[in-house]
């Protein structure tokens, strides 16, 4: 709690408007509040509900926006990492519980970016854990209306989808795709351009040229071109990988292991696919998929067991100097690697690891010593 309260409250004291990219979409609400249209900003990337959900932040004073925002942006990472924790079953009093958290917020770069930065991948943190945790207990519909409602505010969830269709959940998989849609249209006719999504924002997503984003965009997408590869061939292998990646998310799907520990890793799969080809691409979307993971570290089958999930993290511990990648203009080829191995990784484990993996039945007692390594010695008031 130390380390959570040292950082917002750093956060607080450096940043305006509670972080660069909550100003972003605060600002577009402000300006439809004034009467003209919020995609005049091309960095302003949402759907017109998302425009909604930033106006009362629109109505506080920039003072109250400086402390309010970093406070909600590090309890919904708590709360995200206390959903994933219960999707497996782990107690929020273990040691996995409190260390898990602790190295996430002081051993992971992209925590604290992603505080001060206000950034609102923050709801798709906290809304896939809890998805997935709804999912798990057999409420699929519940879990859909959290995708959708994600996915209105920022569609980072989007490829979730998939995750539906590969369950047959009909129901569910139609308010992912409704309630953003719907919102999204209602909101639109108090736009002053209501076409301005389809018009602005989409084809700036398209070719993505901005000399600004394009420094931190970690996606293969974006980086390979920088290294000499031509443009249409790195996005061709960006695809060719997105591809690969969401077949072998399917094959963990359909393989072994208890169903939160499926849950968990065929999630990461897509999303991650998604991260190798979406423009624009950021260090701080692993966030979303991180939580999920580690705390399915008790389960012998997890892909959290292999080396290479912790070796792609290395380049994101703070403090660690990289010769000739420490600018902001390069620092995208440190998130690049851990990206591509990350979801590499995820990838190879979900089509070749998982075999050895318990079947439902079997988890609990295959996975008997992990849980008892993560759940001893309960931290005590």
């Amino acid at each position: 709690m130390a380390v959570l309260a040292a950082l917002t409250t750093h956060t607080v004291l450096v940043t305006s408007d509670g972080g660069m990219d909550n100003g972003i979409v605060v600002d577009a609400a402000r300006t439809w509040l004034d009467g003209g249209s919020p995609y005049d900003d091309e960095h302003f990337l949402y759907f017109p509900s998302a425009v909604m959900a930033a106006a009362p932040q629109a109505l506080l004073p920039r003072s109250v926006l400086d402390v309010l925002v970093p406070v909600a942006v590090v309890l919904a990472l708590a709360l995200g990492w206390v959903c994933a924790l219960l999707l497996h079953r782990v107690p929020l009093r273990s040691r996995l519980a409190v260390l898990g958290l602790l190295g996430l917020a002081a051993g992971f770069a992209p925590f604290a970016q992603l505080v001060r930065l206000g950034n609102w991948t923050v709801t798709a943190v906290l809304a896939l854990p809890l998805c997935l945790l709804l999912a798990s207990r057999g409420r699929w519909v519940a879990a859909g209306a959290v995708i959708g409602v994600a996915v209105a505010l920022k569609p980072l969830l989007a490829p979730m989808a998939l995750l539906f269709l590969f369950a047959r959940r009909w129901g569910a998989l139609a308010l992912v795709v409704l309630v953003p849609a719907v919102s999204s249209v209602v909101a639109a006719f108090f736009l002053p351009d209501p076409t301005g999504f389809l018009t602005q924002t989409l084809p700036f997503l398209f070719t993505a040229d901005d000399a600004f984003l394009r420094l931190y965009e970690a996606g293969p997408a974006a980086v390979l071109p920088r290294l000499g590869v031509p443009q249409a061939l790195a996005q061709a292998l960006a695809v060719a990988a997105a591809a690969v990646g969401v077949g072998c998310a399917y094959r963990r799907w359909r393989g072994p292991g208890p169903e939160p520990l499926r849950l968990a890793e065929t999630s990461a799969g897509l999303m991650l696919s998604a991260f190798l080809v979406s423009r624009p691409s950021y260090n701080h979307y692993l966030l979303v998929v991180l939580p999920l993971l580690i705390a399915g570290l008790p389960y012998a089958g997890s892909v959290t067991r292999r080396p290479w999930f912790w070796l792609a993290l290395v380049p994101q511990l703070p403090g660690v100097t990289w010769p000739w990648l420490e600018s902001g203009k390069r620092r995208a080829f440190r998130d690049a690697v851990t990206l591509c191995v990350l979801a590499g990784t995820v990838a190879y484990h979900a089509v070749r690891g998982a075999r050895g993996a318990p079947r439902d039945g079997e988890g609990a007692g295959r996975a008997a010593d992990g849980w008892r390594a993560a759940t001893e010695g309960a931290v005590r008031p």
